[in-house]
């Protein structure tokens, strides 16, 4: 079973740890040096300093987290080990709940990101050259009616 809860200063470690795991496992586009640019803004500023939804199974233990400001979300990582598990599909439906339509923004070039939101009825509404750090990874902005879950 699949329980999403607000983080809590403690999961910040395990979030990381989600974060790296995940993007090494489905970001093959980015160099170990833009990893490790990425990673001290996201374990330094980004985790401790921002809410967050964190997606549990038996023992609390985080396996995926979502970030949300208003319908957007910002950030949605799952374990490599739990992909497939419908854990990002809960974290989804549990934004739409809060939110109703939902957009969001993703690297290109991480065709498995793109197919998750394609299943889930997100489209792609425009396309951003640069990412937010001004590095040239494009990003496609999605969005999706409240309907669809």
């Amino acid at each position: 079973m699949i329980r999403i809860r607000p983080s809590r200063p403690t999961d910040v470690p395990a979030m990381f740890e989600i974060w790296r795991e995940a993007v090494r496992a489905t970001h093959g586009f980015l160099t170990e040096e833009d990893i490790q640019f990425y990673a001290v803004q996201v374990r330094d500023h980004y985790l401790p300093s921002c809410p967050f939804w964190v997606a549990t199974t038996e023992g609390d233990e985080p396996k995926g987290f979502m970030g949300m400001t208003g319908a957007k979300i910002d950030a949605l990582f799952v374990h490599p080990s739990e992909h497939g598990k419908g854990i990002g599909r809960a974290l989804v439906a549990h934004a739409a709940s809060l939110a109703g339509e939902l957009t969001v923004d993703v690297n290109e070039q991480n065709a498995g990101a793109c197919s998750f939101y394609g299943r889930l009825g997100f489209r792609q509404t425009g396309r951003s050259e640069l990412d937010g750090s001004g590095k040239p990874f494009p990003i496609l902005h999605l969005a999706r009616a409240s309907a669809t879950t």
